[in-house]
Formats: structure tokens, sequence, C-alpha cells
């Protein structure tokens, strides 16, 4: 079979561009889970949670098979309404996305105030980041390979676009995370950012076809990026507002008053 055709090459580019924007969401996930490990650590644990989403993907790229049968496989009925095997799986991350999400809120909004009275709070330990990201893995390999296959059916041209776009992940990982720490605000809006997509994946494991009736993923994608944007700009004004001068500060430059 002939790889190097019109027809794959723009699937390729597709599915490299879905697979980058399908990524952010879990760099987001791994940089806040990797700021809470000792410093000397949160470079390792970043790496070896983008590394585990490639692995998965490319896994369950392998066992496409069975990766379909969850889609026509019933396992159980709740409150009247059947519940795939993929859809459970978006259900419990979905619901998993959104506990943890509405703690770190909770722990960075609350718990600080307990540090800036000495009471400190103990690092998490590499093993348990990389369960946590193990988990939301698994979902998000899940709704990604299922894109993969929906855009291309070569192994070749699915594998490649997931491996280069694990390579952008791995390069703008530190990035990612070291924008996010420095701005508390960014901090919160990626949070809630994960919460949308938290309740977008159980929307969409309790009732797909509704969730994709309504459109449910391009409306949050679109607040998503609209909420970042006047995020950005917010970013920009308070760069450019001058900083409150004291008047005789000794360790201030004198700054002539505008006539």
């Amino acid at each position: 079979m002939e790889l190097l055709t019109a027809e794959n090459l723009i699937a390729f580019l597709t599915l490299l561009a879905l697979e980058i924007v399908l990524g952010i969401d879990n760099v987001i996930f791994i940089s806040i889970l990797s700021d809470k490990l000792p410093a000397s650590q949160r470079m390792l644990g970043q790496r070896l949670g983008i590394g585990l989403a490639v692995v998965g993907r490319i896994l369950l790229l392998v066992a496409i098979t069975w990766v379909q049968s969850l889609e026509n496989t019933q396992v159980m009925t709740l409150f009247g309404n059947a519940i795939s095997g993929k859809g459970l799986v978006l259900l419990l991350g979905g619901l998993f996305l959104i506990g943890k999400s509405t703690y770190e809120i909770h722990e960075k909004l609350e718990v600080e105030e307990y540090d800036k009275h000495g009471v400190g709070k103990a690092a998490m330990t590499l093993t348990a980041m990389v369960a946590q990201v193990l988990v939301i893995d698994l979902v998000f390999s899940l709704d990604s390979v299922i894109t993969a296959v929906g855009i291309s059916n070569v192994m070749a041209v699915m594998v490649t676009a997931i491996l280069i776009a694990a390579g952008i992940m791995v390069i703008f990982a530190s990035r990612v995370s070291d924008f996010v720490n420095r701005h508390p605000t960014v901090k919160m809006l990626a949070l809630s950012f994960l919460i949308l997509i938290g309740v977008l994946l159980v929307a969409e494991g309790w009732n797909a076809e509704a969730a994709h009736a309504l459109r449910l993923k391009n409306y949050i994608y679109f607040a998503m990026a609209f909420s970042f944007l006047i995020e950005m700009l917010n970013l920009q004004l308070r760069r450019a507002r001058q900083p409150v001068q004291l008047h005789n500060s000794p360790h201030l430059p004198d700054v002539k008053r505008k006539t």
C-alpha cells in the first residue's frame, strides 16, 4: 500500500492538528499535577506523563478491534439508560476529572492559608502522580484513538501523527507549566477548563448521540477559547499598568510627575 498519497497527507495533517488540540488538555492536567512534585522530579514527572499518554495511544491503536467493540458492547443499564464500555470509561473518567479539578481549586484557594502560618502540606510523590495521570490518560487516549481511526485507517499515518504531537507536547510541557504557575488566575482558568472537559466526558459517556447532536464539544471548546483570549488580554493590561510608587521611598527611584 502506497503511503505517500494526497489522501494520506491530508489525513495526517488533520490528525496531527487534532492530536495537538486533544493533547493540550492532557498537558494542562500533567502540568498541574507535576507542580506538586518536588522540584527535582517535576521534569521527570512531565515526561513520564506524556510518555504514558503516547504509549497508551499506540497500544490502543494496536488493539483497535477491542476499542471499537467497546462502543458496541453494553455493560450496564443505569436509570434506564444503556451504557457501553466506552461510555463507562468516559463517565468514570469525567467524574474523576471533575472531582480532581474541584479538589485542586479548593486546595489553591483554601489550603494555602495554612501554609502562610507554617503548616505546609506534603509534596505529591511521583508514584501518586503517575497513578493519577494513568487514569486520565486512558480516557484521553480512548477519545484520541477513536478520533484517529475516524480520520485514517492507515496505522503508519496514525502512529506518526501521534508521535509528532507527543514531541510537540514534550517541547511545550515545561513552558505551559511555568506559564500556568506564574499566573494564578490562569491556573484557576485551566482547572475550570478541566471541569468543563469532565462535564463533556460525562455527557458523552451517558448519551453520546445526544451530546453530538447538541454539539456540546463545539460550544465548550469555543467557551474555553473565548475565556483564554479574555485572560490573555487581562494579562497584557496588567503588564502595561504602572506599579504603585510610594513617595519618599529610599528603595525606589524618583518618578517625575506628568504635567
